[in-house]
């Protein structure tokens, strides 16, 4: 017997849209799971792909397809489901998350308010819920100095990088990003999926630190240079020599902070012999650190690209580090347009 083939109906581009934005942004796995379905369909995907893809069955694709023609995006929703009324109100449930609010690290305080205020005691996979629906969640808190920092000239610093990301996108200039960053065997543990029960450790240690200086672009172009010994200005002086001998026609505008080692006398005594070989020094505003996007390379490396067994010995941090550096621009990217 041969199964009939069934495929949506041609999608307009504003179906198209709200099937993206759905299969992106909707808190429900279930409804991001038949958007996407829809979605595939529409390329001509078959009922079997589409139910390899999902991990279902080929009935179940095929009665998504039936709701969608039937009823367009409400078909992606589940049914109402039977049983008793929630214990919350909806303006309590507004009250978790007004709580949530104040009290943003701790569940049980959240719970002692809720019973403070309303005299209903909940769980705390109730409470995880309803923030879950608020599109909260659970994650690491940032350190920031924002407060220190001068708005206008924050905004302005901002205004001017994105000309000069402009001129370098348009071939005009070369737009480049300095900063220094230290590595050692005390790792920056990020989180991980783990099985239940069970946890991944990392070994971590005291020890000597490796530096790397780096001059960075919004294209993933690395000029790094590495050093065990203490970071001075006479080193950064010395890396900015060699990155200065490199030829080119176009300036080269380079992004630093304003690290003492960055503006000391030592420094600036410099700056005139750099830019007569085409190398433009532009200082950012104090605490405004987010701006110079070689931060957020650090942050990929020691977060992400760096893996567990580098820290097990000296010798493998820097042979992980190396590997990593080396290639930065094809196997290591940070994709700029998309955070």
């Amino acid at each position: 017997m041969k199964i009939p083939i069934k495929f949506v109906s041609t999608l307009s581009i504003k179906q198209n849209e709200e099937l993206r934005a759905t299969k992106k942004n909707s808190d429900k796995a279930r409804i991001r799971q038949r958007a996407n379905a829809i979605l595939l369909s529409s390329k001509a995907f078959s009922i079997d792909q589409i139910a390899d893809i999902s991990g279902v069955d080929r009935d179940t694709v095929s009665s998504w397809i039936d709701k969608w023609e039937e009823l367009g995006q409400s078909g992606l929703e589940d049914k109402p489901r039977s049983g008793n009324p929630g214990i919350l109100t909806e303006s309590e449930k507004k009250l978790v998350i007004d709580l949530c609010q104040e009290n943003p690290r701790s569940i049980p305080t959240i719970i002692a308010k809720l019973v403070e205020k309303t005299g209903k005691h909940v769980s705390e996979s109730t409470i995880k819920r309803i923030l879950k629906s608020a599109k909260l969640t659970w994650k690491r808190v940032r350190k920031s100095i924002k407060s220190k920092r001068n708005d206008e000239e924050f905004k302005a610093a901002q205004l001017e990088i994105k000309k000069l990301t402009e001129q370098h996108q348009n071939g005009e200039i070369e737009l480049w990003s300095f900063d220094e960053s230290g590595f050692d065997l005390q790792p920056s543990v990020p989180y991980a999926w783990q099985p239940i029960g069970e946890t991944i450790e990392v070994p971590s240690k005291r020890s000597r630190r490796l530096n790397i200086l780096g001059f960075f672009t919004p294209d993933n172009d690395l000029e790094a240079f590495c050093f065990d010994g203490t970071v001075n200005t006479d080193v950064v002086v010395a890396c900015f020599d060699q990155f200065a001998t490199k030829r080119t026609s176009k300036t080269r505008i380079v992004l630093i902070d304003n690290a003492s080692i960055h503006t000391n006398a030592e420094f600036v005594i410099h700056l005139d012999k750099w830019e007569k070989k085409g190398v433009v020094v532009r200082s950012l505003p104090t605490y405004c650190s987010e701006l110079n996007f070689i931060e957020m390379l650090w942050r990929f490396i020691k977060y992400y690209w760096l893996p567990f067994s580098a820290y097990l010995s000296f010798d493998n941090l820097r042979k992980e580090l190396d590997n990593i550096l080396k290639k930065i621009g094809s196997d290591f990217r940070i994709n700029f347009a998309s955070l």
